[in-house]
């Protein structure tokens, strides 16, 4: 394939990115407000969640030395293993709120100020992340290899500073729950 067919290729999942990374926050942001009456809090979800957020942060790890060692099969694999995890905690995270009510951080002082830049960097790039990741990916699918790589040297870092600042968002916030 050439760069012409691989950018039609691309272009064709644009459109799809666009709404994907425009609807995914809106109906997180709607459904986290929503409360569903007479259902069973899901308290269990967070340590599940986090420990998926944990094991994303290690499946980049893994994908990133994978591709450095020139193992691009391994690679492929963790990194569609990397989006399904974050799929998975999305909809545990959304479930969770929507069944309980949020957790207030507890802490005083200096821990106060730090809780909450992670938890508002981390909120922030988890919606930007959104876009990277799925341009990553499609250019990857549609053998794009070389803009594949240029995004992928910036998505890493962010989805990487996502996943990990989730498990210490719920670390840091987990003495709190009821």
């Amino acid at each position: 394939m050439n760069d012409s067919e691989n950018m039609l290729d691309e272009k064709k999942y644009n459109k799809l990115i666009v709404v994907l990374s425009v609807v995914i926050p809106i109906v997180v942001a709607i459904l986290f407000g929503v409360k569903i009456p007479n259902v069973e809090p899901l308290s269990f979800l967070p340590p599940i969640y986090a420990t998926i957020n944990g094991l994303t942060a290690i499946i980049l790890i893994v994908a990133f030395i994978a591709i450095k060692n020139k193992n691009i099969v391994l690679h492929e694999n963790l990194m569609t293993t990397a989006i399904w995890c974050s799929v998975v905690f999305l909809v545990m995270y959304v479930a969770y709120h929507m069944t309980s009510d949020s957790t207030k951080f507890g802490g005083e002082g200096a821990i106060k100020y730090i809780y909450y830049f992670i938890l508002i960097t981390h909120i922030l790039l988890s919606i930007i992340i959104i876009p990277f990741v799925l341009i990553t990916y499609v250019r990857a699918i549609t053998n794009n290899i070389e803009r594949h790589k240029k995004i992928a040297k910036i998505t890493f870092p962010l989805w990487l500073y996502v996943a990990v600042t989730g498990v210490i968002v719920y670390v840091m916030i987990s003495p709190y729950y009821v």
